[in-house]
């Protein structure tokens, strides 16, 4: 769990810089990511249809990125044994998602239809990956956008 937590704090510190030169290769990717046990996840390139939108700013798709890795390490710390109990977890970071909505739009974008098709694959790639068959709507539920 200390190496969960550490990694986390990571990933959200580099994150929140919006000042980074290349979000892309920031070594939190690379610290979250390798802490991941599933290998498909491990190797996937999240919300990468948003960062080769220049419409979505970067740093803010690399909260979006701490948001969908943070969901990988709570499955495979809390192991839901069911659709509900993972719904939950993607519930919480769909919210977190919510949340992220008032910075879009400060930065003169928002999570519209392409982000919400980015989003909603990689939900769904996260579902798959961990051997559930969900439904991607009921992934993001909470969804505000």
């Amino acid at each position: 769990m200390k190496r969960h937590a550490l990694a986390v704090l990571i990933l959200f510190l580099v994150a929140c810089d919006p000042d980074q030169k290349n979000p892309d290769k920031i070594l939190n990717t690379v610290v979250v990511q390798a802490n991941i046990k599933n290998e498909k996840v491990k190797n996937h390139a999240f919300l990468k249809d948003m960062y080769d939108d220049s419409y979505f700013p970067d740093f803010l798709v690399d909260k979006g990125k701490v948001i969908l890795t943070e969901l990988c390490l709570r499955i495979e710390d809390q192991k839901p044994e069911n659709l509900e109990q993972l719904y939950e977890l993607t519930h919480a970071s769909t919210d977190q998602f919510n949340d992220l909505e008032d910075e879009f739009f400060e930065h003169d974008s928002e999570l519209e239809t392409a982000a919400r098709e980015c989003i909603a694959m990689d939900f769904d790639f996260i579902a798959k990956a961990y051997g559930f068959d969900a439904d991607v709507e009921e992934l993001i539920a909470t969804r505000n956008w």
